[in-house]
């Protein structure tokens, strides 16, 4: 599975929980960090970790694949999910707006998805 997969399979895993605003930006000519930033919000501390861990079951079950480093689940306020060639950012609204990574980023390619599509299984 290429990073833009993997990319679009982090945001269906989010909006399949009800996450808001998920956005996909591609990166990868920007900087070597990762190829694609996927962001979300959660409407609470609850969603946020809910969010995150659809994320990581699905990559888990569809690809076999765990993130190399995971951040924040303590406060849930912002995890981050570090596949590499993805990076998957769930805010609490509050911290979103705070570090509002869209406009640091703003120069990368934003990436149209249907998000109405399911989850293939």
């Amino acid at each position: 599975m290429n990073s833009k997969d993997m990319a679009i399979l982090a945001a269906k895993a989010m909006n399949s929980k009800k996450g808001l605003d998920i956005k996909i930006i591609k990166i990868r000519d920007l900087t070597v960090i990762t190829d694609y930033f996927v962001i979300a919000s959660g409407t609470s501390t609850t969603q946020v970790k809910a969010l995150a861990e659809e994320v990581e079951y699905q990559f888990e079950k569809q690809i076999e694949l765990q993130p190399l480093r995971k951040e924040g689940f303590d406060s849930k306020n912002w995890v981050i999910l570090d596949y590499a060639n993805i990076i998957v950012h769930v805010f609490y609204p509050e911290s979103r707006e705070a570090y509002d990574l869209e406009r640091l980023w703003a120069d990368g390619e934003l990436v149209e998805i249907d998000l109405d599509e399911e989850i293939e299984e």
